[in-house]
């Protein structure tokens, strides 16, 4: 005889079907390569392909992804890849994600380096970015409105996530707001559950960083972007004035010309905005300090995705938790929104890359 059906519960995960290490390689060494646009625009092209393209996960399970990447220490975009192999092919799949990210840009910038201190300046790349913004504006605008559609789903979400774009013009810590808007949401939803239960609200510490000390070498290299890529805490966002404070003012290894040159190249290549090290240590201490500064930076992220991936599941089944992550989920959504519109506004600067920006949304949105 028939049995009747289960209950159906929306904070459930479905299990996402398991791929190849082929598969995940080819994917992250393609998207390293064409990665262009800074964190926000990584993530509207990981939704992109790996949510609405390949149906790699539900857009909710993407969303969980996201929230956690954000508050994690280091680079969030890259941290998202990794998270996102793991999904598809466990703990190989973790590694050889984040490596096909990270690698296209890392030799990139190394080359580029080489080219720095071998001419004294870096290839002229204006009228690449200047095609490459608009299309990353409108991925972006793509991005938001299918995550939003998840994660502003009630009335309440959406004035979350107004609140939280109000007070990141404000000038407030994205990382303060991503685990303010989980706090707040968690105590609208559950406060009659957190009443019983307030040690909850001590799970979650705030990271920060501080300076680096040491002599230069290619070890001092190594362990000071083993410490930034261990505590720093929103992405790339935050990365310029930490190093210009410790590299700049306090240990005197760069100058503001040449920071200032490093960052250039990071923006210019595709891949992570931390690869930034790549071209620092590569100044540093040549071939060994940009393979070390580049490891010291994304090890980290790797150690940490692998120690949460396991729990991030189990943590949707719980209400407390599952209330925490939707206002997560909101607020690195309203977030994402602000980065866009502050990149439309440097990108969209006159009619070419307007036309260009309508002409990529027309045949991104169909």
């Amino acid at each position: 005889m028939p049995t009747e059906a289960e209950p159906q519960h929306t904070t459930s995960i479905a299990p996402e079907s398991r791929g190849t290490l082929a598969e995940v390689a080819k994917q992250f060494l393609r998207l390293g390569f064409i990665a262009y646009g800074g964190p926000a625009a990584h993530v509207a092209m990981m939704e992109e392909e790996f949510v609405r393209r390949r149906g790699w996960l539900t857009r909710e399970r993407f969303l969980d992804l996201l929230g956690a990447a954000s508050l994690l220490p280091g680079p969030s975009s890259t941290e998202l890849a990794i998270y996102l192999g793991e999904v598809r092919a466990g703990l190989a799949g973790l590694l050889v994600a984040g490596a096909c990210f990270i690698l296209p840009a890392a030799f990139l910038v190394a080359a580029l380096a080489w080219a720095y201190l071998r001419f004294g300046a870096v290839p002229q790349v204006a009228a690449l970015l200047f095609g490459i913004k608009p299309v990353v504006v409108t991925l972006l605008a793509q991005a938001i409105w299918n995550l939003g559609k998840t994660a502003l789903r009630t009335l309440p979400l959406a004035a979350l996530a107004l609140m939280t774009v109000l007070l990141a013009m404000l000038g407030v810590h994205a990382v303060w707001l991503l685990i303010g808007a989980g706090l707040l949401w968690m105590a609208f939803k559950e406060g009659k559950r957190l009443a019983g239960n307030r040690a909850a609200l001590g799970a979650l510490v705030g990271l920060g960083s501080g300076g680096a000390g040491g002599a230069l070498g290619t070890l001092p290299v190594f362990f000071y972007f083993l410490k930034i890529g261990a505590v720093l805490v929103g992405s790339g966002y935050v990365l310029l004035p930490v190093l210009r404070a410790d590299l700049v003012v306090k240990l005197h290894w760069l100058s503001d010309a040449q920071l200032l040159d490093a960052v250039a190249v990071s923006q210019a290549t595709p891949g992570p905005f931390f690869t930034v090290a790549t071209f620092i240590g590569y100044i540093l201490a040549g071939w060994k300090g940009a393979t070390l500064a580049t490891i010291g930076m994304f090890f980290p992220a790797f150690v940490y995705v692998a120690a949460t991936s396991g729990f991030l599941p189990k943590l949707r089944k719980s209400p407390l938790a599952a209330a925490f992550l939707d206002g997560v989920n909101a607020a690195a959504v309203a977030l994402m929104a602000y980065v866009g519109y502050q990149f439309g506004r440097a990108a969209l600067v006159n009619i070419p890359a307007v036309i260009l920006a309508v002409f990529s949304a027309v045949l991104v949105f169909r």
